[in-house]
């Protein structure tokens, strides 16, 4: 959840880079807000066709309005953070164009799981740390397996 409102909180920042896991764990709060939203919108559309006349436009409306409004919101946060996901794999965001290509979204797809490049590139730095090579973490820790016990 917290990667979902660091993306909302940083909502027009196309420059930067952006972890898989930042990504897709606003993909999946997104997806749910949205299926969420539209349940209640189709519920309030289903209550108002037994009803007649300025009654049921009004709840039609009421239920929808918060779908609507929520996805206006988050076009700008969503576009971003595909723009710095872009910017993780060292592609530049225009690269979001192939989308509108028959089956380019396959291909967008593909980028979004693709690792990031762990070490910096002409975005900025990796947003994820470098982990250090396990030799120098067995000389540190005293149980590692394998350590010399004297």
């Amino acid at each position: 959840m917290s990667w979902y409102l660091a993306v909302l909180k940083n909502y027009a920042n196309f420059s930067g880079r952006a972890r898989r896991e930042e990504y897709w764990t606003y993909v999946l709060f997104h997806a749910l807000a949205i299926i969420m939203l539209y349940a209640i919108s189709l519920a309030t559309l289903v209550l108002s066709a037994g009803l007649e006349g300025g009654p049921a436009a009004a709840l039609a409306v009421a239920g929808t309005l918060p779908l609507i409004a929520y996805g206006l919101g988050t076009v700008v946060p969503t576009l971003a953070v595909v723009v710095r996901r872009l910017h993780d794999t060292g592609r530049t965001g225009w690269w979001y164009l192939i989308a509108f290509v028959p089956f380019g979204g396959i291909v967008l797809l593909l980028f979004m799981v693709w690792p990031g490049d762990p070490h910096g590139n002409r975005h900025g730095p990796s947003p994820k740390p470098v982990p250090e090579s396990p030799l120098a973490m067995r000389h540190r820790e005293p149980n590692a397996p394998f350590a010399s016990r004297t």
